[in-house]
């Protein structure tokens, strides 16, 4: 079952809407790992300019493949991608690489180097930007430690700065790897589960603060979400993952019980973050799963 209120395929949309230069899409898209087995399968998808979008779906549903595929990390089997507007694969390696310093991937568990300083690990945002030079001297003597700090504060994590990275526990990593989007310039911001790692007042609070951001750049904003709840409360528009298809692309007034339901199955009742109120009559379904 796919239901959807957006365009099923890219030829469909106006020509206006595909000569956008900020348009990213994926037009019938297949991702197969070895052995033939499809993270993603024939998914066709628009991403207009400044939209924020949650992926939700059950865990092994494509999510993370879906983030990687639209950031130009994973090449598709099958299908097109449209990124800022561009074929990222029928561009020469220099386009490409300029291409993908306006994108920023934030994985589900950052990859920050044990022995960095935490204020070396947000300036690493900036990098794209950045001379060669500039960067191996930022490591030395960090170019903008303001700025580093300015953004770690947003996550309530400022006392950090000086910090070495394996000094942090699993939740300052993950607010770390998010104060390095605020000092980057993306225009595409590519979220995995960001706030996975987070208690539900802290994960309510960042991703405010990664929404406020990506309005002011007028940057375009996809998150992968295990967290239903944030979904709903957050995002005009969700879409529902399940065994890399397109169950569902929605706004959220149309998210209903039964297509998550439908979505999870039995795992409804653990993909809320907070454990719904009995007198919540929308997330009540939860209780009998």
């Amino acid at each position: 079952m796919h239901v959807s209120a957006f365009p099923a395929s890219v030829t469909d949309s106006a020509s206006d809407t595909l000569t956008d230069p900020m348009l990213s899409s994926l037009d019938g898209v297949r991702v197969s790992y070895a052995g033939g087995v499809a993270a993603l399968d024939e998914v066709s998808l628009l991403f207009a300019r400044g939209e924020q979008v949650a992926i939700i779906g059950p865990s092994g549903a494509g999510k993370t493949t879906l983030l990687h595929t639209l950031g130009c990390a994973i090449r598709p089997t099958a299908g097109r991608v449209r990124v800022l507007g561009r074929d990222p694969w029928a561009m020469p390696y220099k386009a490409l690489h300029r291409l993908r310093s306006e994108l920023f991937i934030a994985p589900q568990s950052p990859p920050l180097p044990p022995r960095q300083r935490v204020v070396n690990a947000v300036l690493a945002g900036r990098v794209p930007q950045w001379t060669t030079w500039n960067a191996l001297k930022s490591l030395l003597h960090p170019l903008d430690a303001g700025a580093a700090h300015h953004a770690l504060a947003h996550f309530r994590v400022e006392d950090k700065l000086f910090l070495r990275c394996d000094r942090l526990s699993g939740g300052e990593r993950q607010r770390v790897g998010l104060a390095r989007l605020l000092v980057s310039k993306a225009r595409l911001l590519l979220l995995d589960e960001p706030v996975s790692a987070l208690d539900p007042a802290l994960a309510k609070s960042a991703l405010e603060t990664l929404q406020q951001e990506a309005f002011a750049r007028g940057a375009t904003l996809v998150v992968g979400l295990h967290a239903v709840d944030l979904a709903l409360a957050r995002f005009a528009r969700l879409i529902g993952l399940r065994s890399g298809r397109v169950a569902f692309d929605l706004p959220r007034a149309k998210v209903t019980d039964a297509l998550l339901a439908h979505l999870y199955g039995a795992d409804l009742g653990v993909a809320f973050q907070e454990p719904p109120s009995t007198d919540d009559a929308r997330l009540r379904v939860t209780r009998c799963l």
